[in-house]
């Protein structure tokens, strides 16, 4: 998907010499494995300079050196965890991962909305299940915090013991562990984001966390599309677990931001800049809801400005996926210097000072880039 975004940067000459706008011309899926391909071939560069000191932080009790991740939906497969952590994310989410193999919805089912630097995707969970990702990870050392998004098979009698298998799997081998129930394009999965059908997932996850060797964080990702009624019963619930965080959020199947645009009537879940009002009203009205809970910021992020007001909405980290497409690799660098500049500019020594300091004009609606 980010292929267009990586060719520049690739150290192949016949693959560095296309154009970006030749190769966002390519159909989107294509271009997305093309990436995955490079990447395992080791064919993008490993980030030159240190991070700032500004930019360290800690997450649930991990050690990042920057709050900028690589999000889930990218690396499907847990094929290349280390390349993107050597090119300088801080975190590096794979997944989402089922029990079992799944081939998704039938293709096409990744789009783009270039017209507003969107993307609309209905892949359905597209995986080569627990084993494969496992036979990857295991032994793997990633220069990163390494997340496992965990998911449920579509034909699945019971997604709860999905999550449970998920939870089993891979509890000692990741560095944090996210619960996606909030994507819009495995049927009925959202419904687990209701008051009694989150209290028994939560209740079952965390209890097989227990017992595995190490204690994993694990996040819960949610949707933007929830109402503020069903924010205060997730924060009910949440707070009454020992749940370690919340990932805000998921992909929208809201069009507004997009409508009349090409593309923009294709179904599944809409994310990249259309996604930033939306998603980040919503971090802040959680962050309101559940006090200091961690909280991951995902959604539209797009430049540094739109990254910094993640962190001021209430985000501990962030994540990018969908503005790689249009804005290049180099964006990861320019947004990490833009939340160093930022620091400075407001007399800080650190981004954890600015979490939350613009939450209430966010959750109101009143924050602008």
């Amino acid at each position: 998907m980010i292929f267009s975004a990586l060719a520049p940067l690739l150290r192949v000459p016949a693959v560095s010499g296309l154009t970006k706008q030749t190769l966002l011309k390519m159909d989107a899926e294509t271009a997305h494995l093309a990436t995955i391909t490079a990447l395992r071939l080791g064919l993008a560069p490993d980030q030159v300079h240190p991070d700032s000191a500004e930019l360290r932080t800690t997450l649930c009790g991990l050690d990042l050196q920057n709050p900028v991740g690589m999000a889930a939906g990218f690396d499907k497969n847990a094929e290349v965890p280390r390349p993107l952590a050597q090119m300088g994310f801080g975190m590096v989410e794979i997944g989402t991962v089922t029990p079992r193999p799944q081939t998704g919805n039938p293709k096409p089912r990744l789009f783009r909305v270039s017209g507003a630097d969107g993307v609309i995707n209905r892949m359905g969970f597209n995986n080569e299940g627990h084993e494969a990702a496992f036979a990857r990870l295991k032994g793997l050392r990633v220069p990163a915090a390494l997340g496992v998004n965990i998911g449920a098979n579509k034909d699945s009698d019971d997604f709860v013991a999905d999550y449970v298998l998920g939870v089993q799997k891979f509890a000692d081998i990741a560095d944090y562990l996210t619960a996606n129930i909030s994507s819009p394009n495995t049927p009925g999965l959202r419904n687990l984001q209701a008051d009694e059908a989150l209290q028994r997932l939560l209740g079952e996850i965390l209890s097989a966390r227990a017992k595995a060797r190490t204690r994993v964080p694990v996040f819960l990702k949610i949707a933007p599309d929830l109402d503020e009624a069903a924010l205060d019963s997730i924060a009910r619930v949440v707070l009454a677990t020992d749940l370690d965080g919340l990932i805000i959020s998921n992909t929208t199947i809201t069009r507004d931001a997009v409508a009349g645009l090409e593309n923009a009537e294709e179904t599944g879940g809409l994310s990249g800049k259309p996604l930033f009002d939306l998603s980040t009203r919503k971090l802040a009205q959680m962050r309101q809801r559940v006090g200091d809970l961690p909280i991951v910021g995902v959604g539209g992020i797009h430049s540094p400005q739109s990254a910094l007001a993640k962190f001021e909405a209430g985000a501990n980290a962030v994540q990018l996926y969908s503005a790689l497409v249009f804005g290049g690799l180099e964006l990861l660098d320019t947004i990490k210097r833009g939340l160093v500049a930022a620091v400075r500019a407001q007399g800080k020594t650190n981004i954890a000072q600015l979490v939350g300091s613009r939450s209430a004009d966010w959750a109101q609606g009143k924050g602008r880039l």
